[in-house]
C-alpha cells in the first residue's frame, strides 16, 4: 500500500462579511430554505402535510425495513471491532499526550442528557409497558400479552431499542467526525468524515448535500424529541397545576392528552431557555444543565429504588441482560418480511427507533466528538456504548419493572397501561405510596429534570447546527444560533399542530429524512475503516514528528 500521508485539504468556502461571515451560504440558505419551506407548507396544509407525509412513510418502510435493520446491526458490530483490535483502540482523538478537555463526570453527563435524556424521561416506563403488551414473541403467539410470561420478550426489546445498537449510532457519527478533526486537524464537520471515499470532491458541491442532509436529519431528530418532551412536560404541570387549558379530551373517552396551547406554550419556553443557554455556550450553560440533569436523575432512580419494586427490578436486569446478549446476532440482523404480522410490528417499533436515533446521530455524534477530545477510540467506544446500556437498562428495569410489577400485583388495575405514554411515568409515581408532599416534590423535580433534558438537548442542537454551517468552527455567531433556535420552535410547533396535536407527522417527517443519512453512515463506517488501515500502515513508514508533519504539507497526498 501507499504511505503517503492522507488527504486533509477540506476546505469550506465560507463567507468573509456581511450577515453570513464565517458561514457557509450555500449550506446556511438550503438549510434554512428547506425548513421554512416545511414550516409554511404545513401551517397552510396541514391536513395535507400529514396524510402526504404518513403516505411517502408508509412507502420508505415498506422498502427500506430490512435496510435499517441491517445497516444498524453494521454500525455495532463495527464499533466493537475498532476498539478491540489493539492498533485502532488505542489511538487517540487528539494529538499525542494531549488531555480530555472535560472530568469524566461532567463528559457522560453531557454525554447522556444530549444523547437520550428526553426519551427517558417518557419511555422509562413507556417502552417496558409498550413491550410488555406487543413484541414479537407476542405477535408470534410465543408469550401473552401483559402476563408474566411475556417479561422476558419484553425486555429483550427494550433493550435492544436503547442498548448497544442505538448507542452505536452516535459512536460512528462521532467517532467518524473526531478522527479527522483532531488528528488531521481537520474541519469538525460531517463531510470530513467520508474524505478518505470523497478525496477533493468534498470541497464541491457533494460535500454541501452530505452537511445539508446531516442538518436536515438533526432538526427533525430533535424536532420529534422535543415533541415528546413537551407533551410529557404538559402532562407534569397538569398534574401539579389542575389547570384545565393545558388538556383536551381523548379520543373516544380515552386518557386526556395535552392540548394545542399547551403544547405552543411548554415549546416556547423549552425554546427561549435552550436558545439563552445555547447563546452561552458548551462550557457554560450546556456544561452545567448537563451536571443538574445528572443529580436529578440519580436522584429520580433512587426515590423508585428506595420506594419502587427493587427487588423485581434487579432479578429482571440480571435475567433480561443474559437474554439479550443471548439474542443479539439475531436482534442485529433478523429482518422480518414487512407483509407479515411480525414484520408491520418490526417496522412499527424497532424501525421507527432506528431512524430516531439516526436523524439524531449528526447532532449527539457532533457533540461527542466536540467534548471528547483527548480520548482514545477504545475508551470512547467503551464510554459511549457500553456505559451508557447500561444505565439505561438499569433505568428501564428499575423504574419500568416498578410500573410492571404495580400491574401484575394489582395495585395499579390497568391504569398505568391505559395511561397515555408521556404520561405512565407520573401515573407509576402515583401508586408508589409517597406522602402527599413528597408525592407532589417528586412530580415538581420531574417537571424540572424533564425541562432541563429539553433545554440540553435543543441547546446542543442549536450549537451543533451552527457548527455543520460554519464549517466545522465551534465558535459560531450568536444571531445565528438565536435565529436557529426561533426555526426549529416554528418547525416543532406547525407540525404538531399538522399532527392534530399528535406526534405522528413529526415522527413521519424524521423517518424520511433519516434515511439518506444513514446511507451517509454506512459511508462513515467503510472511509473510518480505510483510513485506520492505512494509518496503520502509514505507521511502518513514519515516526510521529514526521506524520505531523506530513499532515500539514499541501502537496504530495493520498486522497485516503
Amino acid at each position: 500500500m501507499s504511505s503517503k500521508p492522507p488527504f486533509t485539504d477540506v476546505d469550506i468556502n465560507l463567507s468573509s462579511g456581511g450577515f453570513y461571515k464565517g458561514y457557509s451560504v450555500p449550506i446556511a440558505l438550503i438549510s434554512k430554505l428547506g425548513m421554512a419551506a416545511l414550516v409554511i407548507w404545513a401551517a397552510m396544509k396541514p391536513e395535507m402535510a400529514k396524510a402526504m407525509l404518513s403516505e411517502f412513510n408508509g412507502m420508505l418502510l415498506n422498502n427500506f425495513n430490512s435496510f435499517y435493520i441491517i445497516a444498524v446491526g453494521f454500525f455495532m458490530v463495527f464499533c466493537f471491532v475498532i476498539a478491540i483490535i489493539p492498533s485502532s483502540g488505542r489511538r487517540l482523538l487528539g494529538k499525542p499526550g494531549e488531555k480530555p478537555e472535560f472530568s469524566t463526570f461532567s463528559w457522560f453527563a453531557m454525554m447522556f442528557g444530549a444523547g437520550l435524556g428526553v426519551g427517558l424521561m417518557v419511555y422509562s416506563t413507556a417502552e417496558p409497558m409498550g413491550l410488555w403488551g406487543s413484541n414479537p414473541e407476542i405477535v408470534l403467539g410465543n408469550a401473552e400479552a401483559n402476563t408474566a410470561g411475556a417479561i422476558e420478550s419484553a425486555y429483550r426489546y427494550t433493550f435492544l431499542h436503547y442498548g448497544f445498537h442505538a448507542w452505536a449510532i452516535y459512536v460512528v457519527t462521532g467517532l467518524s467526525m473526531a478522527y479527522y478533526a483532531f488528528r488531521r486537524d481537520m474541519p469538525l464537520t460531517i463531510r470530513t468524515a467520508l474524505t478518505p471515499v470523497m478525496g477533493s470532491w468534498a470541497n464541491g458541491p457533494l460535500g454541501h448535500i452530505v452537511d445539508i442532509l446531516g442538518v436536515v436529519a438533526t432538526v427533525l431528530g430533535i424536532a420529534v424529541t422535543i415533541g415528546f418532551g413537551v407533551s410529557q412536560l404538559v402532562d407534569g404541570v397538569y398534574s401539579i397545576s389542575g389547570m384545565e387549558w393545558l388538556m383536551k379530551a381523548g379520543v373516544d373517552g380515552g386518557a386526556a392528552t395535552p392540548s394545542n396551547e399547551g403544547l405552543i406554550a411548554a415549546l416556547v419556553v423549552i425554546m427561549l431557555l435552550s436558545t439563552i443557554s445555547a447563546v452561552s455556550g458548551v462550557g457554560r450553560g450546556v456544561k452545567y444543565l448537563s451536571n443538574l440533569n445528572l443529580v436529578l436523575s440519580i436522584v429520580l432512580i433512587g426515590v423508585f429504588i428506595a420506594f419502587g419494586s427493587i427487588g423485581f427490578a434487579m432479578s429482571t436486569y440480571g435475567s433480561a441482560l443474559l437474554d439479550y446478549i443471548i439474542h443479539l446476532p439475531q436482534l442485529s440482523f433478523g429482518a422480518y418480511p414487512v407483509d407479515t404480522e411480525v414484520g408491520t410490528w418490526q417496522k412499527g417499533w424497532t424501525t421507527f427507533y432506528w431512524a430516531w436515533w439516526i436523524a439524531f446521530a449528526p447532532f449527539v455524534g457532533l457533540f461527542l466528538a466536540r467534548i471528547s477530545r483527548g480520548r482514545t477510540i477504545r475508551e470512547f467506544v467503551l464510554g459511549a456504548v457500553i456505559a451508557p446500556s447500561l444505565v439505561c437498562f438499569l433505568w428501564m428495569t428499575v423504574l419500568g419493572g416498578t410500573a410492571i410489577d404495580m400491574e401484575l400485583n394489582g395495585a395499579a388495575a390497568g391504569q398505568i397501561v391505559d395511561a397515555t405514554t408521556t404520561n405512565k411515568l407520573f401515573v407509576t409515581m402515583g401508586f408508589l405510596g409517597l406522602e402527599p408532599d413528597m408525592l407532589s416534590a417528586l412530580t415538581i423535580m420531574c417537571v424540572v429534570l424533564i425541562m432541563t433534558f429539553l433545554v440540553t438537548s435543543a441547546d446542543s442542537g442549536v450549537l451543533v447546527l451552527n457548527t455543520i454551517m460554519a464549517g466545522g468552527s465551534i465558535d459560531t455567531a450568536i444571531k445565528h444560533r438565536i435565529i436557529w433556535g426561533i426555526l426549529m420552535t416554528m418547525v416543532i410547533g406547525t407540525l404538531l399542530v399538522a399532527g392534530g396535536g399528535g406526534l405522528s407527522a413529526l415522527q413521519n417527517a424524521m423517518i424520511i429524512g433519516a434515511l439518506p443519512f444513514t446511507v451517509v453512515m454506512v459511508l462513515m463506517c467503510v472511509s473510518l475503516g480505510k483510513a485506520l488501515l492505512r494509518d496503520d500502515v502509514r505507521d511502518g513508514h513514519f515516526n510521529d514528528e514526521e506524520m505531523v508533519e506530513y499532515y500539514g504539507a499541501p502537496q504530495g497526498r493520498d486522497d485516503t
